[in-house]
């Protein structure tokens, strides 16, 4: 058995193939345009993303159809999409996590007083952040949405939920919980969806897809007759989970930092839930042998797309591995700090309304100052959010484990564990999301029966240490952007 794992990002969807003993023997990709048609909204085209998803698997697979396949998804989370189930076409672009259009909706429901209401359900901070907002301005704006809908002719869910309803020729409707439970509708104590979450964001129960555990089968697929014998769909969660399961975080206090287009720090909690200290946010971190764990998590919206933004926008460098040999030619910063809040700022600060801005600036500033100012940022907004998890809600993290792309860039490695006083381990798995999916599709066919079985796979590089040298400037460092932060959002 091959496991093709579906990994749905936000610039790109990516195959990857699996041998059983999570080798990774090859993989697909192909990125999908952005769209911004006003300041501060981003949409995605969910017809491209699908026909991405066929395109990248049929080149993954190649001509070897008689190969037995099973299919995992792990996906980008709260970028929403609204679809008619009678024809099978979106009614409009999909609305990107990213996305801000959902600001007024968040602010109206906070002051009519939902806030706690909406966090002692879902666990969630009512946000934009979040799909429901997404999913109201939608059948809000779009003409003749709302009608249809109160119809029971549309559908929504996040993009796993739209790949697997395009897969499987609309047969079937799911989600899995964590995908599920970063919608601002879902109850995670009961984990379904929530009637009063519902009525407070005008959403027919109509349109919400079957809410599963991670490892379970959710279909099957020819993948556009690719297959002569349908695939099973199994194992299923979002990206930032799939990263916690992926880095084997099975244990309660085990915590993963995923560095993307954004970046999420996330934490196991454990089989109860716990209310999230202010700033954060409680998930379910993934559910699987019939267990279903929580994760306290913290999600910030520009880490990768700060060093995109740099490279496309600005010009400073022509690709992502510039960054470090730029950065490292100067001593510091200069006392230049980059605040990335390109779509407002996320957890712990949560301002949504927060516009970027790099402040520090002298006549001696360099564009390298600029560069070390983005990556450092990167770092400093990854230890805002696991800070805020120790000092606030007492989590004792050993070490942290780290994937993603940034994760190459030693130096941003390397001030990361000097800021956090731990470790920094990263997987061998440069694409953990993708095998977190291979891992709950095990679960689902029985591969492995214990988490501990599982965890037996997974391998970390040697952890990356603080160094006591580097202590007293880096303390400095970061006081110097707490100050910059806070010049922003007072």
């Amino acid at each position: 058995m091959k496991v093709i794992a579906i990994d749905q990002s936000t610039s790109a969807t990516k195959a990857l193939l699996f041998d059983e003993q999570g080798k990774l023997l090859r993989n697909a990709s192909k990125e999908h345009q952005q769209f911004y048609p006003k300041s501060g909204w981003v949409e995605h085209d969910a017809e491209e993303i699908y026909a991405n998803t066929v395109s990248v698997i049929k080149e993954l697979v190649g001509k070897d159809t008689d190969e037995d396949y099973s299919l995992a998804i792990t996906n980008q989370r709260e970028t929403v999409v609204v679809w008619d189930k009678r024809n099978g076409l979106p009614v409009t672009n999909a609305v990107v996590w990213q996305c801000m259009r959902g600001a007024e909706i968040c602010e109206n429901l906070r002051a009519n007083g939902y806030s706690m209401m909406v966090q002692e359900k879902s666990g969630l901070l009512i946000d934009p952040y979040f799909a429901g907002s997404g999913a109201k301005w939608i059948l809000d704006n779009v003409p003749n949405a709302r009608e249809d809908s109160e119809a029971g002719h549309l559908l929504m869910g996040t993009i796993d939920s739209w790949l697997i309803w395009k897969l499987t020729n609309g047969a079937v409707h799911a989600t899995d919980y964590t995908n599920a439970s970063r919608t601002m509708l879902f109850n995670i104590h009961t984990l379904d969806w929530d009637d009063d979450l519902l009525r407070m964001l005008t959403i027919p129960r109509t349109m919400m897809a079957k809410p599963l555990p991670c490892d379970a089968v959710f279909g099957e697929t020819t993948i556009e007759g690719l297959f002569a014998t349908p695939i099973k769909i199994a194992g299923v969660l979002g990206d930032s989970h799939g990263a916690l399961a992926g880095q084997m975080c099975f244990t309660e206090g085990l915590g993963k930092a995923t560095y993307g287009t954004g970046s999420s720090v996330m934490v196991n909690i454990g089989e109860k839930f716990s209310a999230a200290p202010s700033g954060l946010v409680t998930s379910v971190g993934f559910a699987a042998l019939g267990k279903v764990f929580y994760a306290f998590e913290g999600n910030i919206h520009c880490t990768g797309a700060t060093i995109k933004w740099v490279k496309d926008q600005l010009g400073m460098i022509s690709d992502s591995a510039e960054c470090e040999r730029v950065a490292t030619s100067v001593e510091d910063n200069g006392g230049v700090y980059m605040i990335p809040a390109f779509a407002g700022l996320g957890a712990p600060w949560w301002k949504p309304d927060a516009k970027g801005a790099i402040v520090g600036l002298t006549l001696s500033s360099t564009k390298s100052h600029i560069i070390r100012a983005a990556v450092e940022s990167i770092a400093f907004q990854v230890t805002d959010l696991i800070k805020t998890m120790t000092e606030t809600a007492g989590v004792l993290l050993k070490e942290i484990r780290v994937d993603g792309g940034p994760t190459k860039n030693m130096f941003l490695m390397q001030l990361q564990a000097d800021l956090l006083q731990v470790p920094v381990v990263r997987s061998e798995v440069e694409d953990a999301s993708a095998f977190g999916a291979f891992v709950m599709n095990g679960f689902a066919r029985k591969q492995w029966t214990s988490f501990e079985e599982a965890a037996a796979i997974w391998k970390g590089e040697e952890g990356i240490s603080p160094k006591k040298e580097n202590f007293e400037a880096t303390v400095n460092n970061y006081f110097g952007w707490t100050k910059a932060v806070g010049q922003l959002i007072k």
